[in-house]
């Protein structure tokens, strides 16, 4: 393998397939990124047999070939060139990369290409297009519900289901929950699969900038697509909650508040909402104002009083002040805030002002 290739498409290739790569290898090779010169084109790409990600860019092909190359090393020294710079990356032995530029000379140790995993593409299943900005905002407004790390891994999923021209996307860890619901383009079969967090949050970064993005879901894989570049990863096992069932039917009380305010009241009672398991009471009263409160810990005590329009009765409610500064982030561009509630033993439901695609639940801590 001889290409040439300038500093700026380097790094960024490496840039792109370096997230795909895990801190934590078995096999050595899953800590190298795989180098192919093929045609007119180079190929990148990285996996940890979960996601893997893969990118491609045009190049002065002299000589077609492979290699695997740390991953960390490769891309800390690509970001050393100079700008707009011209890079030969040459493979000598199959296991040594030498890159020359103008000013310097070096090489690095590899692995075969030969001992890299194959990545397959999703070429067959159900396939949708999405603008970037509409997949960004919902993956934005949702995917914070899901639990990476959890004991069950259904929960550390986004879960995808069509039905006729709607796309419904949900996460939660069982204390909160979010659902999403964006406009398809056309009809398609309808579908149910749970993604990994992790895969469906690099593919909100891959998107970026980009207009559309392509999914294409098989039984037990996805592939989503920007640009020139792949994101494939595995679907996890398992049936999605039915959270349908715990979506509230009625309620007692409306209020409508604004976001900036309400997210200040928020974060001031969250200092002293960590001496106490983020325990934060919300008092929802008809002379429209609503009282955020925490109880006095250790370090102090806050209790703050903001205007809200209020319809139907009084209510109070127990909240996490975690749960709820994460939602609140996630909808930065909303200038009012609604929530639904029927009582302490509810869930509170909010939603946005001017959306009625979206709605958010979080469970009642006790009184």
């Amino acid at each position: 393998m001889k290409v040439v290739i300038s500093q700026f498409d380097l790094l960024e290739s490496l840039k792109t397939v370096v997230r795909a790569v895990s801190g934590q290898n078995t096999l050595p090779v899953l800590g190298n990124i795989l180098i192919r010169a093929e045609g007119k084109k180079v190929y990148f790409a990285a996996t940890n047999l979960e996601i893997s990600i893969s990118t491609s860019i045009e190049a002065e092909v002299k000589n077609e070939g492979a290699i695997t190359v740390p991953a960390k090393i490769l891309t800390s020294y690509a970001s050393l060139f100079g700008k707009g710079e011209e890079v030969e990356l040459k493979a000598s032995d199959g296991t040594t990369l030498e890159i020359n530029s103008k000013e310097s000379k070096t090489k690095i140790k590899g692995i075969s290409a030969e001992e890299f995993p194959q990545i397959s593409r999703v070429e067959s299943g159900v396939k949708l297009e999405i603008p970037s900005g509409d997949f960004r905002k919902a993956v934005q407004q949702v995917a914070f519900s899901a639990q990476e790390n959890s004991s069950r891994p259904i929960l550390s999923g986004v879960f995808f289901k069509t039905k006729g021209k709607k796309l419904l996307i949900v996460a939660t860890d069982s204390y909160r929950l979010s659902e999403k619901v964006l406009e398809l383009k056309q009809e398609v079969t309808e579908i149910q699969s749970v993604i990994p967090v992790r895969a469906v949050l690099e593919a909100d970064r891959l998107s970026m900038g980009i207009d559309n993005i392509a999914i294409t879901i098989s039984d037990n894989q996805v592939m989503f697509s920007a640009g020139g570049t792949e994101l494939v990863s595995r679907l996890i096992d398992g049936q999605f909650p039915d959270y349908k069932q715990i979506l509230p039917t009625s309620h007692k009380s409306v209020a409508k508040i604004l976001r900036e305010d309400f997210e200040l009241a928020v974060r001031r009672v969250s200092i002293f909402a960590k001496e106490n398991n983020q325990h934060m009471k919300l008092e929802f009263l008809n002379d429209g104002t609503l009282t955020v409160s925490t109880d006095s810990t250790q370090i102090g005590e806050e209790r703050t009083t903001i205007p809200i329009k209020l319809e139907g009765a009084t209510n109070i409610i127990a909240l996490n002040t975690d749960y709820v500064l994460d939602l609140l982030s996630s909808l930065p561009g909303e200038e009012n805030i609604i929530i639904e509630l029927e009582g302490k033993l509810n869930p509170a439901v909010f939603k946005k002002e001017k959306d009625e695609d979206f709605i958010h639940l979080i469970m009642p801590l006790k009184m």
